[in-house]
């Protein structure tokens, strides 16, 4: 990826994400989340991780954000309230800046300066003794990399339980919010 397309969709993420809190209006902020995740599927596409890419634009741009736009629609969350500004909240937002960049601080400086291998046939033939007969392995010793089904198998056998609860929280949250609606609505 060139340096420049790097400094573009990072620039991209950064006002979205800056946007977000900006603005007072929510419908405005969940429109900036959606700029935040354009900018990030330009940075997989460049790290050559097209299906994450593609993912990132149809699964969160697309259904996640339009499920938060309905629910924020469902809430009518258009009249807000200017609420006096203490200290509290100011020192909470600090605290949590300065433990985010103690965190990022300590982990940068443990981390060693490795370079990927190379992804070139002899690479993916070894990497293809990890897994078992099958579409990986086949595809791995042809010299192909099968993102899309290294990503499903990652998914579902080692990460299968948390993408369950993950599916119950985001139905409970919108149950939760559409029972809220009403109730109000009454």
């Amino acid at each position: 990826m060139p340096s420049y397309l790097f400094w573009l969709f990072s620039t991209i993420m950064l006002i979205g994400g800056c946007a977000v809190i900006a603005f007072r209006n929510p419908v405005s902020s969940a429109m900036s989340v959606v700029t935040c995740f354009v900018g990030l599927a330009g940075l997989f596409i460049g790290l050559s991780a097209f299906f994450v890419g593609v993912i990132q634009i149809l699964v969160y741009t697309g259904a996640v954000m339009v499920l938060f736009l309905f629910i924020i629609m469902l809430l009518d969350l258009t009249d807000e309230q200017k609420r006096a500004k203490g200290f509290a909240p100011l020192a909470a937002g600090l605290s949590l800046v300065i433990a985010f960049l103690v965190q990022l601080i300590g982990i940068l400086s443990n981390t060693p300066d490795k370079v990927a291998p190379p992804l070139d046939a002899a690479t993916l033939a070894g990497a293809a003794t990890h897994f078992s007969q099958g579409g990986i392995a086949t595809a791995l010793k042809d010299g192909r990399l099968p993102d899309v089904q290294l990503i499903g198998q990652t998914l579902f056998t080692g990460y299968n339980l948390p993408l369950q609860i993950l599916g119950v929280l985001l139905l409970v949250a919108t149950v939760g919010v559409v029972a809220l609606s009403k109730k109000q609505a009454e």
